[in-house]
């Protein structure tokens, strides 16, 4: 992990302000030279990714207690019902032959490749495919330590040392729930037993069992670091021994996901991995560490034992499988090329909607099939401003081509309804047999219900309706989101793409979607004569019905968005006129500039993307300088309370917005950080002892006090809160487009190149 550790070394001295401009003068990151002016110059890092390899019918629990890799590559694992083993380019499991049916403890393989496993039944040594039990050590054998002199069987009935010439029982004073042991390197045994730590040699044995020795006397694991450290896991967490004394402890505030520690092991660049029963916590060498944990990363997160092969892949062995951890170099060039193949792939569907897949098996790929969301609309015109933004980066044609037919399917959406101007959710084939919150009636029991939970709710008994063509079903009761994301995505094709032939289709669009807005009372109506649920600008609504004050702010500042964009595109002063009146009086601005004052109980996360869509607009349309500063100043008091996020779609947007390049470090950490696995896996911090569980920055909503990085989130959708403790759902794979639209703004920033 030596490159991927640079990018953080990169990022630490940056944050201690040892770097000048985002950068480290005179020196260079991996080959490359970091340039003064703050720009990542795209370069090998390494990639992680998770493949699973289980034991019989999935979802069983096969208990793998132990396991190693030999010097052909081939895993061995000790499981409650033998033993397996599986060879290098093959995925299937295979029993050793020879063996009798039983639980099996420990494997490991010795210098000369001979691999030694104990056993209900005794110890087995198998070399050059011959399986020879070993004669001598009592049965059951729990524990084996192959060492320069011989190779160690214990277990509850004693120790015996095996070499070429006898088996030689040792007089170790022992208890007899021995769980692992290690050689000293001098002749003599580490062991972890569950009363404490022994060493044990010819002279005599050692005893570590009292408070100043172990955090607790219970040990499971023991591994020895680079610099010969001896790290000893168990109840509590770590504890590092130092010639013999107690040095450092790891516990929760250091990182450990759960007190119950099962395993230590040394990776081959130095790193060290503590297995528990809530994932794996790597500590390396510069002193920072990262968690895996999730089906994501493991078949199960109660990890018994680890080990590492000669490419430095790590085979995990749980509950419930063998995990194998590899990396590969890639760029973020890479990358997105293999996000960009997986988006067309699997997550562009008829007309052209950039959207999620639902899986039939979860968390298998290869069972997919095309969903339909709510959000369709807004994310597909997210999918839009990335092929804009990878328009003007590269001007090539293929990006052009396809921003075209992503705009051409948002205007489908308006044009299906019908209507002067109200526009539709998604759309899906009018022969689609299961499609998401179909029609439904309401009992007069229930409307009485959802009205006093929610007095502004709106029951919707037909919300897909079939096309005048027939060709389509589109869904109504559009929200305000959709919207957001709508404008962003014309203000870009706009600005970026569109030629002026194009300009003119887009003007007519945007103009006919505010005309609407303009004739409903500033509220997006839907096809029955009556507001949407969550479609609402209107001051008579905003400023005087006290049902939406939770609202007013974040929706004035949208509404001035609107009529912006349609003054900025087409030069029709008759939005220009409603854009000054909302200002003048009906406070819109007033009311926008309460955002960043707004009642606790009010604010959801989703509100700070809308913010996000919509500043762009303001800050490049607007030409009254008073009115840009106040924007301006507006963006610039956001983005500080936002900087914890470490948001490269809220970074990119304010550089854009402010001709500024801020916050490139963990923009391009998420980037490097981010997983290739799209898969919805469900994620519970809530489990993990290292975070507090709190209430903010959402106060109906129970999130951790450590924003996590990518790598351990739920699949990203930028309207769902990060800090949030439990998400996701594996039944869908995520479309990409979250992490290919902040890339290709920053290409296009040339802050990434």
């Amino acid at each position: 992990m030596k490159l991927y550790r640079s990018v953080y070394q990169w990022a630490m001295l940056c944050a201690a302000g040892l770097l000048i401009g985002g950068c480290w003068p005179g020196r260079s990151l991996g080959q490359k030279r970091i340039p003064l002016s703050g720009v990542y110059v795209d370069q090998p890092f390494e990639q992680e990714y998770h493949e699973a390899y289980p034991i019989g019918a999935a979802g069983s629990d096969i208990d793998v207690r132990s396991l190693v890799v030999d010097h052909q590559s081939t895993v061995w694992i000790a499981t409650a019902s033998g033993v397996f083993q599986k060879k290098v380019n093959q995925s299937n499991w295979l029993p050793v032959p020879g063996m009798d049916n039983g639980p099996v403890y420990a494997v490991a393989v010795d210098t000369k490749s001979a691999v030694w496993l104990g056993t209900w039944n005794g110890l087995y040594k198998y070399k050059d495919r011959t399986l020879e039990r070993i004669t001598g050590p009592d049965s059951p054998v729990s524990a084996i330590c192959p060492s320069r002199e011989g190779t160690y069987a214990l277990g509850p009935q004693g120790v015996w040392l095996i070499t070429d010439q006898a088996c030689q029982k040792k007089a170790y004073r022992l208890p007899r729930s021995i769980r692992q042991a290690i050689s000293d390197g001098s002749g003599g045994l580490w062991v972890a037993t569950d009363v404490g730590l022994y060493h044990a040699t010819d002279a005599g044995t050692r005893v570590f069992q009292k408070n100043d020795d172990l955090l607790s006397a219970s040990v499971r694991g023991i591994a020895f670091d680079g610099r010969r450290n001896l790290w000893v896991g168990g109840l509590g967490g770590v504890t590092v021994l130092t010639q013999g004394k107690k040095s450092r402890a790891l516990t929760p505030q250091q990182g450990i996901p759960s007190i119950f520690v099962r395993c230590v092991e040394q990776s081959p660049d130095g790193s060290m991995w503590v297995g528990t029963e809530v994932g794996i916590v790597r500590y390396r060498p510069d002193g920072s560490h990262s968690l895996r944990f999730t089906r994501r990363w493991l078949l199960d997160d109660h990890v018994n034992d680890m080990a590492f092969d000669a490419q430095g892949t790590a085979w995990i062995a749980t509950e419930k499988g063998v995990s194998a951890i590899r990396k590969k170099s890639m760029t973020l060039a890479g990358k997105q090329d293999y996000f960009y193949d997986v988006l067309m792939k699997r997550h562009i569907r008829a007309p052209w909607i950039a959207g999620q897949c639902r899986l039939t098996t979860p968390g298998d790929v290869s069972t997919w099939a095309p969903d339909d969301d709510d959000n369709d609309g807004e994310y597909t015109s997210n999918y839009l401003a990335m092929e804009c933004f990878r328009y003007a980066a590269t001007k090539a044609p293929d990006a052009k081509g396809k921003a075209r037919k992503a705009f051409q399917f948002l205007q489908l959406l308006q044009e299906v309804t019908g209507t002067d101007g109200f526009f539709a959710r998604t759309v899906v084939p009018a022969d689609w047999t299961e499609i998401d919150d179909g029609n439904r009636t309401f009992t007069d029991r229930e409307r009485a219900d959802e009205l006093v939970k929610e007095p502004r709710f709106k029951p919707v008994s037909v919300r897909w309706r079939k096309s005048k063509d027939g060709k389509w079903l589109w869904k109504g009761d559009t929200s305000s989101d959709e919207l957001c994301g709508h404008m962003m995505g014309y203000y870009f094709y706009y600005e970026l793409v569109a030629d002026e032939a194009e300009k003119k289709v887009v003007r007519a669009h945007i103009s006919r979607l505010v005309n609407h807005l303009i004739a409903h009372n500033f509220t997006l109506t839907d096809i029955d004569g009556t507001p949407t649920r969550w479609g609402v600008w209107s001051p008579d609504l905003l400023n005087r019905d006290p049902d939406w004050a939770p609202d007013r702010n974040q929706n004035s500042m949208e509404l001035l968005a609107f009529l912006k964009l349609a003054y900025y595109t087409t030069g029709n002063v008759t939005y220009e006129h409603h854009y000054r009146r909302l200002i003048d009086r009906e406070g819109y601005l007033a009311n926008m500039a309460n955002i960043s004052r707004q009642n606790p109980a009010w604010f959801i996360y989703f509100d700070v993307i809308l913010a996000a869509y919509v500043y762009p607009i303001l800050i490049r349309c607007e030409k009254d300088p008073k009115l840009r500063a106040f924007y301006e100043n507006h963006m610039d008091t956001w983005l500080t309370k936002r900087r914890a996020d470490k948001n490269p779609l809220i970074n990119f947007l304010y550089c854009y917005s402010r001709n500024k390049q801020v916050e490139l470090i963990p923009s391009v950490n998420f980037l490097v950080d981010t997983p290739l696995d799209l898969v919805n896996w469900t994620v519970d911090h809530t489990r993990r002892e290292d975070v507090k569980l709190i209430r903010t920055p959402v106060l109906d909503e129970l999130q951790v006090d450590k924003l996590p990085p990518a790598s351990i989130r739920t699949v990203v959708r930028w309207d769902k809160n990060p800090w949030a403790a439990v998400n996701g759902t594996p039944d869908i794979e995520r479309e990409p487009v979250f992490w290919l639209l902040p890339y290709w703004m920053g290409r296009y920033l040339t802050m990434i190149r």
